[in-house]
């Protein structure tokens, strides 16, 4: 990983699209940093698309769909969606039909009462009542699980034919062949009618940790913030640059980094280009 100020200018003035994490990316202890959310509007006034992924459930990410400047919230590893509509509001989608996630829902409750029944301190997150395409047991968050109780959870996962990643705060499992790569690209059809991997010199992805790593290994431009140091050493695909600054400010540093080459060449950055403190 390099230094996020070595980002060449002309690569980032080619820039018209943010992808991001949110835990640990743009919040600090479950609450958007200030200087983030000050990062999201100034992105947002400058004209840039931004679009949110997160392994948090639909149910948790409602609320910030709405109120943050975004063009979609991509939850629960690309499951779910929410969108902007012309009005404002968002519309709610889903990749699997009814009667799939009805099926699924079943099985995975069944192995999340065995994960926890197995695994010494194993629990369930505290936003699972929100879940309703995966199923998260908690490592950080308010329990603190040993690398090997994690290993254990991720293989017992596996084991059950689930797709599992670790987040900063989550184990994640799920069924289906989504993620956050495929759900960027699904996303971005669904709202431009575009393939992302054709246009990836125009987009920028932002996160912290082992289940950023889909997105990592995919995208040509991909930034990690500085808290990104504590799972790097467990990973193979990893962003190309790193920020000077942990979570929220890391990625307001990224923005600041964008918006000035938005600007240029002109002299100072205009109002909607620069952010606001």
């Amino acid at each position: 990983m390099r230094p996020l100020k070595q980002w060449p200018l002309a690569q980032r003035n080619a820039i018209q699209g943010v992808m991001t994490d949110i835990d640990d990316t743009l919040t600090r202890d479950g609450h958007i940093v200030p200087s983030a959310l000050d990062a999201l509007h100034a992105l947002r006034a400058c004209g840039l698309r931004l679009i949110a992924i997160t392994g948090r459930p639909a149910g948790w990410s409602a609320p910030y769909a709405e109120q943050w400047p975004l063009d979609a919230l991509l939850a629960e590893n690309g499951a779910v969606a929410f969108v902007r509509q012309s009005d404002g509001r968002m519309a709610k989608l889903y990749q699997q039909s009814a009667q799939v996630r009805a099926h699924n829902f079943a099985r995975m409750q069944a192995l999340a009462q065995h994960i926890t029944a197995t695994v010494p301190g194993a629990q369930l997150a505290t936003d699972s009542p929100g879940r309703e395409c995966d199923i998260a047991i908690d490592h950080s968050e308010f329990t603190q699980l040993p690398q090997e109780h994690i290993a254990h959870v991720v293989r017992l996962m596996q084991e059950a034919g689930m797709h599992a990643t670790v987040s900063s705060i989550h184990i994640n499992g799920w069924f289906g062949e989504h993620n956050k790569w495929q759900g960027a690209q699904w996303i971005v059809r669904q709202l431009w009618g575009r393939a992302l991997p054709d246009e990836l010199t125009q987009w920028v992805y932002i996160g912290d940790s082992t289940n950023d790593e889909t997105m990592f290994a995919h995208c040509t431009h991909s930034v990690g913030v500085a808290n990104i140091a504590r799972f790097a050493p467990a990973m193979r695909h990893l962003p190309v640059y790193v920020a000077e600054a942990e979570r929220g400010d890391g990625f307001a540093e990224m923005a600041a980094l964008l918006l000035a080459a938005q600007s240029a060449p002109a002299t100072a950055p205009s109002p909607a280009c620069s952010i606001s403190h």
